[in-house]
């Protein structure tokens, strides 16, 4: 039946559930079907202790949503893009990109060239700390993890003289501070996928990718196949400091990329139609 509901897996972090809360309010409002949410705990949410990188592995937030799809145990997984690794999920599929949010990173804190010389930066980014490093050479830039309020209490209590984030989140918890400093998407590069949710379901569930076609963004799908094919080109994974950032314009697509030439970080741009070949193309000249 047309109604029965339907059973969405995510993360259990406030903003994890406030994104796919968002997620199933849009296909309900679109489809009328409705959607009831399933928290499952990842072992990215489990283990708080290391740096992201130190853990190691592909899929440290994904997993086991993408098992739990397998089961059957749910229908739908909401994933923030930039923690899905590009290498196709055997037997899933993404069926919507919701519109992209913000994708700019943030520094909550002073502006950067306000900071002073060997100010604390909290981070757990491989790729922001290799650019903003580029930016300021001087900064202490240390690991940080935990959920977004978590952070910001730790800039808060002085821990850190700044930290940086993804204005998407902040925007999707509807959380505004006056020591929120953006970054321009050509300063510090954001990650791929950043600002855009991936929809993942069971592949060639014809009712659920039915239903998810109402709430895909054909611009933010163009955007996340062109960055995507840009990462897949360098492993896939985020321990390589490589970031991305695709828009439309008009019919075509414009990219800049950034990454590691050698004992440099190069910044590259290009143009294009065809998604995928565009975001190969920024690998190939970040490389070269």
């Amino acid at each position: 039946m047309a109604s029965e509901e339907l059973v969405l897996g995510t993360r259990g972090s406030q903003l994890a559930v406030t994104q796919s809360q968002q997620v199933a309010d849009a296909i309900t409002a679109a489809t009328g079907v409705p959607v009831r949410l399933e928290i499952i705990r990842t072992r990215g949410d489990q283990v708080q202790d290391r740096p992201l990188a130190a853990v190691g592995g592909k899929g440290l937030f994904t997993a086991e949503l993408e098992a739990a799809l397998r089961e059957g145990g749910i229908d739908l997984a909401v994933h923030s893009l930039k923690d899905l690794p590009t290498d196709d999920a055997e037997g899933l599929e993404l069926g919507a990109f919701p519109v992209r949010q913000d994708p700019r990173d943030v520094l909550v804190g002073p502006p950067l060239r306000e900071l002073p010389a060997g100010a604390v930066i909290g981070t757990g980014s491989l790729r922001r700390r290799t650019q903003l490093h580029a930016l300021r050479p001087d900064l202490d830039l240390r690991d940080i993890r935990g959920n977004v309020d978590t952070r910001l209490a730790k800039r808060d209590r002085g821990e850190y003289h700044a930290v940086v984030l993804a204005m998407a989140g902040l925007n999707r918890l509807g959380i505004s501070r006056p020591d929120l400093q953006p970054f321009d998407v050509d300063t510090l590069v954001p990650a791929v996928g950043q600002g855009i949710l991936g929809v993942q379901c069971r592949a060639g569930d014809a009712r659920v990718l039915g239903l998810l076609a109402s709430i895909d963004h054909g611009d933010s799908r163009r955007s996340a196949l062109a960055e995507r094919a840009f990462l897949a080109a360098f492993g896939g994974g985020c321990n390589v400091p490589v970031a991305c950032h695709v828009v439309v314009r008009g019919a075509a697509l414009h990219g800049v990329a950034v990454g590691p030439r050698g004992p440099e970080l190069v910044r590259v741009e290009a143009d294009g139609h065809d998604a995928v070949e565009l975001g190969q193309r920024l690998a190939a000249a970040v490389r070269e």
